[in-house]
């Protein structure tokens, strides 16, 4: 755990210190310790902006790290930041990450095969089949589902990953202590019993129109792709769909009528050449989950990796192409030694993988 955390949640907490300002301070002081108790004269002599000068000056003489972060655990609240081991593996590879995530419920290893779906705030009648039927195959092979806790299309991917049984992430653009829009209440009190809640923004940080391209980013960068299953050509969803591509992630785009103005931005994203979604293979084949192509077990025989559990997956794709003891397999998991058995011993009965003894697995 970031033995510095306390200092991490404070600083990111000041108004005006961005992903930009924190990494500047954190390479300036080497410690954000060192920075909270450096003199006030050398806070001045920073190259940044006065006003966020002023910020940092202020929230040092009136708030407490330590206190501040208690505070946020009281409020049943958990916090994790980039040196941490629970911090998201896709999240973590983007170039501006977040150094603080604040999050209710839970951040899994599985949630790393992850797709974003977004779309519009108005979707039509084809707009909600199309999201709940891709969302509830994706669901089906093993995916988290993350979104935005807005209006149509998010809402609509949230419930229909409930629905069938899987895990969903909604990323916020305000704090987490606050739903937005409040008729999403009791969804995102499911969310959390089934995923998590998870935004940037400190306690308290209201919903503006100016947060929502910051927690786009964040949408794609948990995401191993984007899926747009209904957008108008000025739709916000296109900004996120941006994102995904500027992260190397793929874009995914399910055509619609041209004659329906919720399906332009659609249609302009695969006149631009994304990935066509008509399908949930369309999408298992682009982000190349290992089986859909032909892996094969111990027997030689063809195993279709995608159909098998997030965890389960997880465990085969290490051990694939390299023996393994059990406990070096739960380390690189991320998966407690008593899953990793577990998960082993169901792969056995396959005939995905085999037990060479001693601990070592194979295939």
């Amino acid at each position: 755990m970031n033995k510095e955390l306390a200092y991490w949640v404070a600083v990111s907490a000041i108004p005006g210190v961005g992903t930009a300002t924190f990494n500047k301070l954190l390479k300036t002081f080497k410690s954000l310790k060192k920075f909270w108790e450096a003199p006030d004269e050398k806070i001045r002599k920073l190259k940044i902006d006065t006003k966020t000068k002023e910020a940092i000056l202020t929230a040092r003489n009136k708030v407490s790290p330590r206190l501040y972060l208690e505070a946020v655990y009281e409020r049943g609240i958990k916090v994790t930041s980039l040196p941490d081991r629970d911090y998201p593996a896709n999240l973590r590879q983007i170039l501006d990450a977040p150094p603080v995530l604040y999050f209710k419920g839970t951040l899994k290893a599985e949630d790393d095969l992850a797709i974003g779906v977004v779309g519009t705030r108005y979707p039509t009648v084809y707009g909600k089949q199309v999201t709940e039927s891709l969302v509830s195959d994706l669901v089906g092979h093993g995916l988290t589902i993350v979104s935005g806790l807005a209006r149509g299309v998010d809402s609509i991917a949230h419930k229909a990953a409930l629905s069938a049984g899987g895990r969903t992430i909604a990323v916020l653009g305000n704090g987490v202590d606050l739903i937005y829009p409040p008729e999403n209440k009791n969804l995102a009190e499911r969310i959390i019993q089934n995923g998590a809640l998870v935004s940037e923004f400190p306690l308290g940080f209201p919903s503006v129109p100016a947060n929502f391209p910051a927690r786009n980013r964040i949408i794609s960068g948990l995401s191993l792709g984007i899926l747009v299953t209904e957008a108008a050509i000025d739709s916000g969803s296109l900004i996120t769909a941006g994102c995904a591509a500027e992260q190397g992630r793929e874009v995914f785009a399910v055509p619609g009528a041209i004659t329906n103005k919720m399906s332009g931005g659609t249609t302009k994203l695969i006149k631009e050449g994304v990935n066509v979604a008509a399908e949930v293979g369309d999408i298992l084949e682009a982000i190349d989950l290992k089986g859909t192509k032909g892996s094969k077990g111990p027997n030689g025989a063809k195993v279709d990796v995608a159909a098998l559990s997030a965890s389960d997956r997880k465990i085969f794709e290490l051990i694939e192409t390299e023996n393994m003891h059990l406990d070096l397999i739960s380390r690189k998991s991320g998966l407690t030694v008593e899953k990793v058995t577990a998960g082993l011993t169901m792969l056995e009965l396959k005939g995905v993988v085999k037990n060479y003894g001693s601990g070592i697995w194979g295939t």
